[in-house]
């Protein structure tokens, strides 16, 4: 498992990468002052595991993870304990290392990372988008496969690994990727608008300025895909 340290304090980068020897495959590949170097690196690279510290200058570890596209797997290191309950809303978070950092704890957490990566293998397999005939979808949760009517998706928003279908009566999350269910969907009623969210052009109710208004739901529209929404509107 190769891995990355973010860290501002050298002496703590030092620690980490210690710990990490500790533990047999985890690699370290590199090592970063600041989360503005980790992102150039991450835009070209991939990594499976993360070491992120939270307090940095200029730019925090919740930043750095709001910034990057499909984040890697997550263990937090800080010497503060009063953002645990927030650092776990992330899904790409599996644990929260409070400095000074034991071994048996840091091995802890390295379990907790190898775990979900087996977790989310299987996901892969039992939670998938698959389309049929007609006007259905069919989206297997918990290794039942639940049939949606297209039409009736106002939006589909995409959250880390996961996507949540919003229809006009129930909303669904599914492990998969918003390029997946995009291919799903009938390019006829639906437009991608933004790099998280495709909307149901049908059900728009308000246009303005770089949103729209679908059922209680502001959507960002981005620049790039604001010309093709305009194309598709039966403008007066």
């Amino acid at each position: 498992m190769n891995c990355i340290i973010i860290d501002d304090e050298a002496a703590a980068r030092a620690i980490i990468g210690q710990l990490c020897t500790n533990v047999e495959g985890l690699d370290v590949i590199e090592e970063f002052p600041n989360a503005i170097q980790a992102i150039k690196y991450l835009n070209q690279n991939e990594v499976d595991l993360i070491f992120l510290d939270i307090h940095m200058p200029d730019f925090t570890g919740f930043d750095f993870i709001e910034t990057i596209k499909n984040p890697p797997k997550i263990i937090l290191t800080t010497s503060d304990s009063k953002f645990a309950i927030q650092a776990f809303e992330y899904d790409c978070i599996v644990d929260y290392l409070v400095k000074p950092i034991t071994l048996e704890r840091f091995q802890k957490a390295i379990k907790k990372a190898k775990s979900k990566s087996v977790s989310k293998q299987e996901s892969q397999q039992s939670e998938k988008v698959a389309s049929s005939s007609g006007n259905d979808l069919y989206v297997n949760i918990d290794r039942r496969l639940i049939k949606i009517d297209i039409p009736s998706i106002y939006l589909v928003e995409a959250k880390g690994d996961y996507i949540h279908v919003k229809t006009e009566t129930q909303n669904y999350t599914v492990h998969s990727t918003l390029k997946k269910i995009e291919e799903k969907l009938p390019n006829d009623l639906f437009l991608k608008v933004h790099r998280s969210y495709i909307i149901n052009v049908d059900k728009i109710i308000d246009i303005e300025d770089n949103s729209v208004l679908i059922k209680k739901d502001v959507i960002p529209v981005s620049r790039s895909n604001r010309p093709e929404l305009m194309k598709r509107l039966n403008l007066l």
